[in-house]
């Protein structure tokens, strides 16, 4: 049993990173879908959930109105939370014709937050972003240009997180991140993603249908509806936005973990997106999201399996396991230190075992039935001042 267990934990590893890869690279060449991209200036509405985003809010509305968008046909809708930090009163500085403020006084949640701005939106086309991050100036233009095509309902940007020196993080987290991106290009490239960037993602007002209370990944749900009613949800990385990049890999962790618990409720409540005559995406969705969920177990099924099969090229992968396993504790030590270039090339193998772990927390949240779609805001790590900068 244990050659069995070694070979079929191997192969699902080797697919879901290099194999899945590989065939949407073949795939993408041979039926690449392009789309009809044209510019022009219809009807938009930037709906921003906040709850408690003092730090911020000032930064994102001046980004809001330093757009590159006619202003008769932009409108921004701020939508918050319960907010108890003083965001609703720095608001107040940003009172004006064409912005729009929606406040709940009791908590609900992100999901609902998101259905109230949905109700007084009146833009043909509808943008959702995050208070962390800025828009590139000419991110609405770009993303408006997709829907120029009939068959596109949603158009995800593409976030770039950036690192200490204002460039775009190449090592641990970052380089996950940018392998990420690939993907989901090549997956825009042949039909849709399964899932938008929150940071920034558009929708045809019309195909949206309100969210369930207690929704995790509005950023899946919603263009994973659009796409289940025959409409694409593709990637556009011209309209980027800009993020700080987590200071460790266990402050990214905490928002996997949260995005994962998502993916089980995600799969939970529409089951459909596993029924390949119903999910016109059904490989990209098992491939790309499935596959992640089930990588934990795979790889510590490799691991032990291989301490019971220690000889020839056996002994090779438990040497070469070993290895990994003592980086990634090296990787978890060196991050209180993590100046030394020694510290950046051990994290990222503490940086995947990490984000490999997360799906295990998530199923763990998920069946605890524990929400989290009460979210609480990110840690700002830069000031307002450095983030407009």
């Amino acid at each position: 049993m244990a050659p069995i267990l070694f070979w079929t934990a191997f192969t699902c590893i080797v697919y879901v990173y290099a194999g899945y890869p590989l065939l949407l690279m073949v795939w993408r060449r041979i039926l690449r879908r392009p789309v009809d991209r044209r510019y022009r200036e219809s009807s938009v509405s930037l709906v921003i959930a906040m709850h408690n985003e003092r730090r911020n809010v000032r930064a994102k509305m001046q980004n809001c109105l330093e757009l590159d968008y006619p202003a008769d046909k932009l409108e921004i809708i701020v939508t918050l939370d319960a907010p108890t930090d003083g965001t609703d009163v720095l608001l107040r500085d940003y009172a004006r014709p064409g912005v729009e403020v929606i406040c709940c006084p009791m908590r609900r949640g992100k999901a609902e937050a998101l259905n109230s701005g949905m109700a007084v939106a009146r833009g043909e086309i509808v943008i959702f972003g995050d208070a962390g991050q800025r828009l590139e100036k000419s991110a609405v233009r770009e993303l408006v240009a997709n829907f120029a095509d009939e068959s596109v309902g949603a158009v995800s940007g593409t976030l770039v997180l950036l690192d200490a020196h204002a460039q775009e993080a190449a090592d641990g987290v970052g380089l996950y991140w940018r392998y990420e991106k690939k993907l989901r290009a090549m997956e825009s490239d042949i039909h849709s993603v399964p899932g938008a960037t929150g940071a920034i993602y558009a929708i045809r007002r019309e195909l949206f249908v309100p969210l369930p209370p207690g929704t995790i990944l509005d950023d899946v749900v919603v263009p994973m509806r659009i796409v289940l009613r025959g409409k694409r949800a593709i990637l556009d990385p011209a309209a980027r936005a800009y993020g700080v990049v987590a200071q460790s890999p266990g402050i990214e962790y905490q928002k996997k973990k949260r995005t994962l618990t998502g993916n089980y409720q995600l799969f939970a409540e529409m089951p459909e997106l596993l029924l390949p005559w119903r999910n016109p995406i059904f490989v990209q969705m098992v491939s790309h999201k499935v596959g992640r969920l089930i990588i934990p177990y795979c790889l510590v099924a490799l691991f032990i399996s291989n301490l019971f099969l220690l000889d020839g090229l056996y002994r090779t992968f438990g040497f070469l396991q070993a290895m990994w396993y003592m980086m990634t504790c090296a990787g978890w030590w060196a991050t209180r230190d993590g100046g030394s270039r020694l510290g950046k090339l051990m994290a990222i193998p503490y940086a995947f075992v990490l984000m490999n772990w997360a799906p295990v927390a998530g199923l763990y949240y998920f069946v605890r039935g524990r929400t989290l779609g009460i979210w609480n805001s990110a840690a700002v790590e830069r000031t307002q001042e450095e983030w407009i900068a």
